[in-house]
């Protein structure tokens, strides 16, 4: 049974002043938290600092206001052939702005997910810190029934059930100086990254 279900206004709501959320994505459901308080995620997941968490946003534009000038450029070129959907691009960012998600760089995940129901969380609340929403070393859970007996005190986005995701992680590349590297094989395998 869950009994902490809000609608997309209440639950942006709750994230801006500061609680925690699950939602779905196109993946796997996701904990998120605007970015300030993303600490608190991994304080709940039990996950080591040193294991960054990715910026998801509602669209291209959200992110990549954050995104270092030498790599602009490379990264929307990507960032339009894949998003919305499944696949996270870690570039750096500008100033400051990752120590809240990566505490170890200034490189940062980003991702825009082909999620109608969460991009219209997140133009709600601008970007959030997100996670897989499950324990740090368990396997990832698949709905909402899952993730609420994981985080019982969590609030879930409604309406529930979601839209059937992939059930699989995204594809994970890296940028350094116009390079892209693959670092994880999720739901799709880009094959331009370095075209």
């Amino acid at each position: 049974m869950i009994n902490l279900r809000f609608a997309v206004p209440e639950m942006a709501d709750k994230l801006i002043k500061g609680s925690l959320a699950i939602f779905p994505t196109d993946t796997l459901p996701a904990l998120g938290a605007c970015p300030k308080y993303a600490k608190k995620i991994w304080e709940i997941k039990k996950r080591p600092l040193n294991k960054p968490l990715i910026l998801m946003g509602g669209s291209l534009d959200d992110l990549f206001e954050l995104v270092h000038p030498s790599a602009v450029e490379d990264g929307i070129k990507i960032a339009k052939s894949y998003w919305p959907g499944s696949l996270t691009i870690i570039l750096p960012t500008i100033a400051s702005f990752s120590s809240y998600m990566n505490q170890d760089s200034s490189m940062l995940g980003l991702r825009v997910p082909d999620s109608k129901l969460a991009r219209e969380l997140l133009m709600e609340t601008g970007p959030l810190a997100t996670t897989s929403a499950n324990l740090s070393g368990d396997a990832p859970v698949k709905d909402a029934i899952e993730a609420s007996i994981q985080f019982p005190n969590v609030p879930i986005l409604k309406p529930i059930p979601w839209p059937k995701s992939s059930g699989m992680a995204s594809t994970i590349i890296s940028w350094d100086n116009g390079t892209w590297s693959l670092l994880r094989t999720g739901s799709l395998v880009p094959e331009d990254i370095n075209k």
